[in-house]
């Protein structure tokens, strides 16, 4: 399949780029409501009247892997508000020499969604940037 994936390099251990993965509120932005850093959590996520999504945390693996379920979404720029359903937003990460691989999927999030090219220029801002920062300087860039 052709989901969405970006992959980032850092001069960290994959726990510090663990523990920036689970400090969601550093990165991506909007409102952010309830626990985002153990197996089990469920949190929501909802950027003004655009985009709302409730994610839980099937995977957790320190300094290897989190991977959050869409629970359920609603997306207003496009004309099935529910395509986030059922997708799967993995990060994995490993370490490559003196540092550490993090790769971002978005499993179910493929170009003949609707929202792919909105939604892939997000994540791609929010990963490559937003993210690379917070685990890079501990401070990210949500806007």
């Amino acid at each position: 399949m052709n989901d969405y994936t970006t992959t980032i390099m850092v001069e960290k251990t994959p726990e510090e780029a663990f523990a920036a993965i689970n400090n969601v509120r550093g990165w991506w932005s909007g409102e952010i409501e309830g626990g985002t850093n153990k197996l089990g959590d469920v949190f929501t996520y909802r950027y003004e009247d655009v985009h709302y999504s409730k994610q839980k945390i099937t995977e957790f693996i320190p300094g290897k892997k989190v991977v959050w379920e869409i629970l359920d979404s609603s997306l207003n720029f496009v004309k099935d508000k529910k395509e986030w359903n059922g997708t799967r937003v993995t990060f994995d990460i490993s370490k490559m020499g003196n540092k550490t691989e993090v790769r971002f999927t978005h499993a179910g999030l493929v170009p003949n969604f609707e929202c792919y090219d909105s939604c892939s220029t997000a994540w791609a801002f929010y990963v490559n940037k937003s993210l690379r920062s917070l685990i890079t300087t501990g401070k990210g860039e949500p806007n």
